[in-house]
């Protein structure tokens, strides 16, 4: 089973000083960040998805979406390529795809086959998924005479388009000059129900496909997904392999790898570690909650109290400083017990004026008594150590993220092959 990490350009500056919050004078971000491929070891993921939309931009209902990338980078990436531009190892392989959930709100996807081509063959991708539009809906046994037309029309333009992809890969593939990357074609099923997306996966097959991209299943339950992979291995050709779109569920992998999902893309485990309200830190065993301690000129909700002169801002920036020194001081073994912390936390929570968030801090303490950071063998653990749980700011939300995807990457070695 493969993982692979979908790019938003998430990166960390190794040069970051944690104790006085600031950046090197002289940092470069193009130059000087590091991705968590660069960043830990072995690294924590298998190969990279890069999305047209998260690159180029496209415009959607909204109107105008303008990608992550600037224009620099954009066209650093073109030049060099996706191995060059990402400092790829040799292994590591990547995959492009359109980013459907930036344009789900069009009739009818935004790309031509010529541009998501170019795309991917000017950037060196190992492999690329066919132009496809998600269908937002799930109805196990509903005919296709009876479906939403809406998600009949999607289905149709998914393989329409996937059949005019795999012949346009197929003609540049042979243009290609002797020892030069060929593309990988990988067609997108999209479905309603297991026989829809069984449907899907036998006309894709007859067009030549032998890996599939299985999109639309992030809102399902395992179970739904289950019963759409039993549905699909009964259409399933020798040889043709599967790749689950932003789906995680570890837990469930083992019978996953049974229907020769053979790889899959999530940032869940990334994400968790800020988005979360209390699975920040990951472990084998289990998760815990990051101990919050917010920049007193970075947060909102503070700074809005103190313009107000409901707090005052010296004493904030006071209660922020003890936080931090105590949190150091106990993880250096200096005297400080897990009360003593937690007392401050609660002190500077309280300025908050935010009853829901005060009674949060409670849960501190079991991150605080388990220093499960102490146990883990990371490299950005074994480096900032007690500041990986403290939930502030980009750069230690970001090495949690990374940290996390180690986590999923140990569980993934212990999954059986086949």
């Amino acid at each position: 089973m493969k993982f692979y990490f979908p790019d938003s350009q998430d990166q960390i500056s190794p040069g970051y000083d944690f104790i006085n919050d600031e950046y090197p004078y002289y940092r470069v971000r193009q130059r000087d960040d590091l991705y968590a491929h660069q960043a830990v070891s072995p690294a924590p993921y298998d190969g990279i998805l890069v999305s047209k939309a998260i690159v180029d931009g496209t415009v959607n209902g909204a109107g105008k979406y303008a990608g992550k990338y600037t224009t620099g980078q954009r066209d650093r990436l073109y030049r060099d390529g996706v191995s060059q531009f990402f400092g790829l190892p040799d292994k590591m392989r990547s995959l492009g795809d359109c980013g459907a959930f930036n344009y789900i709100d069009q009739e009818y996807p935004p790309y031509s086959i010529d541009e998501v081509l170019d795309f991917y063959y000017k950037c060196g991708f190992d492999s690329g998924i066919s132009i496809d539009h998600v269908i937002f809906g799930y109805k196990p046994d509903l005919p296709e005479e009876d479906a939403d037309p809406a998600w009949v029309k999607r289905r149709e333009i998914s393989l329409d388009l996937a059949e005019k992809f795999i012949k346009a890969v197929k003609s540049r593939n042979k243009l290609m000059s002797e020892g030069k990357k060929r593309l990988e074609p990988v067609g997108a099923a999209q479905g309603w129900s297991p026989d829809s997306y069984a449907d899907s996966v036998s006309r894709l097959q007859e067009m030549g496909y032998k890996r599939i991209a299985l999109g639309g299943m992030v809102p399902l339950k395992t179970p739904e997904i289950i019963a759409c992979l039993e549905r699909i291995s009964d259409v399933r050709q020798d040889g043709v392999e599967f790749h689950l779109l932003g789906i995680t569920r570890i837990d469930s992998m083992e019978r996953f790898v049974k229907f020769h999902v053979t790889s899959f893309d999530s940032t869940s485990a990334f994400r968790q570690a800020f988005m979360d309200e209390r699975n920040n830190y990951h472990t084998a065993d289990r998760s815990y909650m990051a101990i919050r301690v917010p920049q007193v000129d970075g947060n909102l909700a503070l700074k809005r109290l103190i313009l107000a002169g409901v707090v005052s801002q010296s004493e904030a920036i006071k209660a922020e400083r003890e936080c931090l020194k105590l949190l150091r001081r106990y993880d250096a073994d200096d005297g400080v017990e897990v009360q003593e912390v937690m007392d401050a936390l609660r002190a500077y929570q309280s300025l908050l004026r935010d009853e829901k968030k005060l009674k949060k801090v409670e849960k501190y303490e079991a991150t605080l008594t388990d220093r499960p950071w102490r146990r883990c063998p990371c490299d950005l653990c074994r480096q900032h150590k007690i500041e990986m749980v403290i939930f502030r700011g980009t750069e230690r939300n970001k090495r949690r993220g990374f940290h996390n995807m180690t986590v999923l990457e140990a569980k993934m070695r212990k999954l059986p092959l086949t």
